[in-house]
């Protein structure tokens, strides 16, 4: 049955482990959202802005592509590592890799 969204498919709270590893990084880039506020970095603000609450409300359709984006921050040539201090990118980042390892789990399952 389609979610409010129009997505179908299993709802996320019926996927625990993708569920807890969304919310897990929209923690994380809450604080990252708030320190790119804080300091300034307006580009890295709007960059970050969409994601937590994508990452907390979306379907697990939308998971993915959200997920990519937040790990597109992290480029060769353009990296919030140099905006931000580690210890807030890193957590992220590998919060952001828990949910793409889940979701690719899930994906080989089905």
């Amino acid at each position: 049955m389609p979610d409010r969204r129009g997505a179908v498919g299993p709802a996320r709270h019926e996927q625990p482990a993708i569920d807890e590893a969304a919310l897990a990084a929209a923690r994380h880039g809450d604080r990252l959202l708030a320190a790119a506020r804080e300091v300034g970095h307006a580009r890295w603000a709007a960059y970050l802005a969409p994601l937590p609450d994508r990452l907390r409300d979306d379907p697990l359709a939308g998971l993915r592509p959200v997920a990519l984006r937040a790990r597109a921050a992290y480029g060769p040539k353009d990296s919030i590592r140099d905006a931000l201090p580690a210890e807030l990118t890193e957590p992220f980042l590998l919060a952001i890799d828990r949910l793409l390892k889940a979701l690719a789990r899930r994906a080989a399952e089905e």
